[in-house]
């Protein structure tokens, strides 16, 4: 058997069976039989979804930790930082933070990327 044609929903002559199974249409195939000379239109359907547990690499990455510089008299990136586990280290007053935790907030743009960059700022 043979598949020629492959379709994603929305796509030309896919219509009726978007409506007929809305969402958990994947895609639509259509496989030759040159034996006997028919022509097979099937449907792929989605009838579970789930999260996949985290891998290695991606645990690693939540548990790397970044320096994060917190200006002095800025109390609510210093609470930020409390609440998403932050650690501060006194002895180079920076913050020790999940990289994953601080990612798309106020405090990504306060990520020092170089530890030499921040001392030649005292």
């Amino acid at each position: 058997m043979i598949t020629r044609l492959k379709l994603k929903p929305g796509q030309k002559g896919t219509k009726a069976l978007v409506e007929k199974y809305g969402d958990a249409l994947f895609c639509i195939r259509y496989r030759y039989d040159e034996t006997s000379r028919t022509r097979l239109k099937t449907v792929e359907l989605i009838i579970e979804k789930k999260e996949l547990p985290a891998t290695k690499r991606q645990k690693a990455v939540e548990k790397a930790l970044v320096q994060v510089t917190i200006p002095y008299g800025e109390w609510e990136l210093g609470r930020m930082a409390r609440e998403m586990g932050g650690r501060w280290d006194p002895d180079i007053k920076l913050w020790y933070i999940s990289e994953a935790k601080v990612k798309g907030t106020e405090l990504e743009k306060h990520i020092i990327l170089d530890l030499e960059k921040k001392n030649t700022f005292k």
